[in-house]
């Protein structure tokens, strides 16, 4: 075979297509149990605004400025984000990792020897010789049944997960953030609620010692409203536990020590705002969870084909290109040159014990449990929206409710302290108007901080402001590469 025909060879079998048949089934995104509309929403609609869709920022519904300079740093200096990201770029460096089967690998080498040929061996040149060696070599297996196409596939789509999955934690992470600062404020206005009630008491106790003090009323109503006011002057203190707990988790959240934050007591606001609802039918495209889910199918679906091509025969091509001399002033002539095309070899593995046939149905029965998976999360979304919009519905009646009962238990409280100082009733009663005035007005704050709440964790059951656009697509999941990312050193 002349040098021109091998060389022309070499040049063919480079050429060809990276990838030959590609085994395994293509992937079909699975159907999900989709309800046609939201339970929890009929006859309610009318307090739930549908054509407008959440922000991307949707903490800013809650017309809150403090609550917005807080989650702006949830994405910048939460530890648990940053772990993500970086784990979302690792899947990325994954997806480039199996690229490079892709194409082939190319090898120097450089040896030298200082030998003495054996006693009555034949040689040209007798005594003590040196040998010089160079050589280039180019390895290259073809991806023939499309087992490197499969894992690219296959890492491809979990770098998309781990995307989502980023973005869910980001979501989950902003949600809880909101959740912490609106029980604050529940603390606040309990905190004010007991500290008026205080003065309140303290009021009433000054009126009952001047009556004991003219014997009006005995010592035992001066104890007993005396021991009222310093009861809720300790509950109010004990808030404070509570209250401190949360700013510390607050904090840790947007990545600052506890000691870096303080927040000042502020006013819950009477009533959160409308969520806008999408369709059912939307919500496998707004919540990450559920995208993250069903890109892990994906992945899971394509290293079906990397299994099946297991069963198929590998192909491996080589070629070396060198120089050999005793002298290395004239090691590198075409004298001294040398080449050689091969070894080129197949393999296929005719028993291994059913080790591949059980790697096989061991990524279909993944791909199955990936299936179970994502519909599960989809059935749990479901769960999660109607969760909170029967939590708001059955709140915004338990609240007018319960404004009610307030409004009756301040009138009783006024008409008990009436008749207790016209003298027709015991200081008894009025300490019991006023523990139920007390658990009145503390029940409806609840309630209200109850409604904030239901309504943070309604918009991060529809997935905050994300949506399916936001994923990455498969170009973008592979990450950026420059020219020096093929150099075999690491060039920052």
């Amino acid at each position: 075979m002349t040098l021109a025909i091998k060389k022309s060879l070499i040049v063919t079998l480079l050429a060809m297509p990276l990838t030959g048949c590609v085994v395994g089934p293509d992937y079909i995104k699975p159907q999900a149990i989709i309800s046609p509309e939201f339970k929890e929403l009929k006859g309610w609609k009318q307090t739930q605004p549908r054509d407008t869709a959440l922000p991307s920022n949707w903490w800013e519904i809650f017309n809150d400025s403090r609550l917005n300079t807080l989650e702006e740093q949830v994405a910048t200096a939460n530890q648990s984000i940053i772990q993500a990201q970086a784990q979302y770029s690792q899947a990325q460096h994954l997806v480039q990792a199996a690229q490079s089967s892709f194409l082939p690998i190319l090898t120097m080498t450089g040896t030298t020897s200082r030998f003495q040929a054996a006693t009555g061996q034949s040689v040209a040149v007798a005594g003590v010789r040196n040998l010089f060696g160079s050589a280039a070599s180019v390895a290259w297996e073809p991806d023939l049944w499309g087992s490197v196409a499969r894992q690219v596939e296959a890492n491809t789509g979990n770098a998309q997960a781990s995307a989502a999955t980023l973005q869910a934690l980001q979501l989950s992470t902003q949600a809880m953030l909101a959740q912490n600062y609106f029980q604050i404020k529940v603390l606040d206005a309990q905190k004010t609620l007991l500290d008026e009630t205080t003065l309140a008491y303290s009021k009433t106790l000054d009126i009952i010692k001047n009556r004991y003090a003219v014997g009006m009323v005995a010592k035992s109503d001066v104890m007993q409203a005396q021991t009222q006011v310093e009861s809720i002057r300790a509950q109010a203190i004990n808030l404070g536990i509570a209250r401190a707990k949360l700013e510390h988790a607050i904090a840790v959240l947007i990545g600052k020590t506890p000691a870096e934050l303080s927040l000042s007591p502020t006013v819950l606001e009477a009533k959160p705002p409308a969520v806008p609802v999408s369709l059912p039918s939307e919500l496998l495209e707004r919540r990450p969870d559920i995208a993250a889910a069903e890109r892990k199918i994906a992945a899971a679906n394509a290293q079906i084909g990397v299994a099946k091509a297991a069963y198929y025969p590998t192909l491996n091509l080589a070629a070396n290109n060198g120089f050999q001399s005793t002298d290395l002033s004239s090691m590198f002539t075409m004298a001294r040159r040398y080449w050689a095309l091969g070894p080129a070899g197949a393999a296929m593995t005719l028993f291994d014990g059913g080790a591949k046939n059980a790697q096989y149905k061991q990524a279909i029965d993944g791909f199955d449990a990936s299936v179970a998976a994502y519909r599960q999360t989809v059935l749990t979304g479901f769960q999660e929206v109607e969760d909170n919009l029967a939590a708001l519905r059955i709140l915004e009646q338990e609240i007018d409710v319960q404004d009610k009962a307030v409004a009756a238990a301040n009138q009783a409280l006024l008409l008990t302290i009436n008749q207790y100082q016209a003298g027709t009733l015991s200081y008894l009663n009025v300490m019991t108007a006023q523990t139920a005035t007390l658990s009145n007005r503390q029940t409806a704050v609840s309630l209200r901080g109850e409604q904030f709440a239901a309504t943070v964790l309604l918009v991060k059951a529809l997935g905050g402001g994300w949506n399916e656009t936001l994923l990455p697509t498969s170009e973008e999941a592979t990450g950026e590469r420059k020219w020096t990312d093929f150099l075999i050193l690491p060039l920052e």
